[in-house]
């Protein structure tokens, strides 16, 4: 199934249309595995109307890489292809083929092919300078291993200077789950976000006709899945040392969140885990958050940052699978027993919060805050902690919201501990005290609210967001804030 990506449509679009620096175009394409690169590059190829090509490199000899490449070119199996000793050779025959009307030329999974042959990547750019840039060809390099398709684009690159475009592809926002699985309702949609985010392919792998426990028992879990051996695949194919990497992942999955925390859980001196940190942020499954409320000239040193796990899936497999996946075979029943009795609690503190935090984010750019957010996050200090935080240093505005995820519907008593007893610790954590600050308020509840807690939040000129609230702007409308 394919959805959304209407602004990732737009952005390839465009490479076709753009008259500078002329019309032919270079572009980069990179995202985490399963995300939908491939698919998203066919579809537009598909949908553009001009002659394409599309070439996958896979993990064999770059003589093998090059004779199914022009393979390609040609449209005839590799066995019939031609051999080229190198890549200039290779497209200096090529050319011909490809100069002198528009085409669309996708090179897949190029770290591959620059992985097999080093001097790949400079007869790229001996390609580019000598035959495409005055050309109406239009050449898109993707790749899976972010590291290394990020480098394509620094100073050291061979590439440098030539790309006309780039985009990072990210996961599916929350609104797409509503197309993946129309008749699952609210909860299991938000559910699903907090297990496996917006990753289209696990998407994909549950059926919509299924309810969620059925899913985790039956797709998740079957024997043989590749959800259980997804977060290992991942890592192999980006880092040497993997185990190291899944030992880090697994502590901060298990909750530890500072630096010390990680390097006691992972038994890696403390002296190394910065590295290791550093790569997985890197690679986008580990970051490093600090309150939203902390000034920007001290985050650089600031020692409150806490590492968390950034991909949903990986937040889910750390916590619900990996405890139970040493024991071969794993029982099936004992993790259904623990997602059943633990999974709230998971969504409330991950999907939901994130959730909230992203409809602040929306609403305050469409001005339907009381002002427009520099910032976005969370509060937290020895003294309090707040599960979202919108900030505008100029206008000292803040807003203040909690998130709840339970079954019973939020009471006054609730409202008034925000607004009571929170509210003053963390003006206290502010620069100069929160002097001069004016405080708005927010609550995010799954089961909605009682009549008195309506009424002390209307007093207050609060706002109280439901599950229907939140998915009416987050899962039913504009996909993209």
């Amino acid at each position: 199934m394919f959805v959304d990506r209407r602004q990732e449509m737009d952005f390839l679009n465009s490479l076709l249309t753009r008259k500078r620096p002329g019309p032919a175009q270079l572009a980069l394409m990179f995202g985490r595995r399963r995300v939908g690169k491939s698919e998203l590059l066919l579809q537009w190829a598909a949908q553009s109307g001009i002659p394409f090509t599309y070439w996958e490199a896979v993990k064999e000899t770059a003589t093998q890489q090059r004779t199914r490449f022009f393979g390609k070119l040609l449209n005839v199996p590799a066995s019939s292809a031609p051999v080229y000793r190198s890549w200039p050779e290779l497209w200096d025959a090529a050319a011909p083929l490809l100069i002198g009307k528009r085409q669309i030329l996708i090179l897949d999974e190029v770290p591959y092919a620059a992985e097999a042959d080093p001097a790949m990547l400079s007869a790229l750019q001996y390609a580019w300078d000598q035959h495409f840039q005055k050309s109406e060809v239009v050449l898109v390099l993707c790749g899976s291993q972010v590291r290394v398709m990020e480098k394509l684009f620094s100073e050291q690159s061979p590439l440098f200077g030539r790309l006309t475009g780039q985009w990072h592809l990210e996961p599916l926002p929350f609104s797409a789950l509503a197309e993946f699985f129309p008749k699952w309702d609210a909860d299991a949609r938000v559910a699903t976000y907090a297990m496996v985010g917006g990753i289209p392919a696990y998407l994909n792998w549950f059926d919509p006709d299924l309810d969620l426990i059925s899913n985790i028992r039956q797709t998740i879990l079957s024997p043989g899945s590749m959800f259980l051996a997804e977060p290992a695949f991942l890592l192999y194919d980006e880092v040497r040392e993997p185990n190291s990497y899944l030992s880090i992942l697994k502590a901060i999955g298990s909750g530890a969140h500072t630096l010390t925390e990680i390097g006691e859980r992972a038994y890696i001196p403390s002296t190394s885990v910065t590295f290791y940190l550093n790569t997985l942020q890197e690679l986008r499954l580990v970051e490093r958050r600090l309150p939203v409320t902390q000034p920007k000239a001290e985050r650089g040193r600031s020692r409150s940052g806490r590492y968390r796990l950034s991909d949903p899936y990986f937040r889910f497999y750390f916590q619900f699978l990996e405890p139970f996946l040493s024991s071969s075979p794993h029982n099936t029943e004992q993790i259904i027993e623990a997602v059943r009795r633990n999974l709230r609690a998971f969504v409330g503190v991950s999907a939901f919060e994130e959730l909230a935090r992203e409809w602040t984010q929306m609403q305050g750019k469409a001005g339907k805050l009381p002002f427009v957010p520099d910032a976005v996050g969370s509060h937290w200090s020895s003294r309090v902690q707040v599960d979202v935080v919108a900030i505008n240093w100029k206008t000292h505005g803040i807003l203040l919201g909690e998130c709840k995820w339970g079954t019973d519907r939020v009471d006054r008593q609730v409202v008034r501990e925000l607004i009571e007893t929170k509210t003053p610790l963390v003006i206290k954590d502010l620069p100069s005290e929160g002097a001069g600050w004016q405080v708005y308020y927010a609550f995010f509840a799954r089961s909605g609210f009682t009549p008195a807690a309506i009424e002390m939040l209307q007093k207050v000129g609060g706002f109280a967001v439901d599950l229907n609230d939140l998915d009416a702007v987050l899962g039913h409308g504009d996909s993209h804030p």
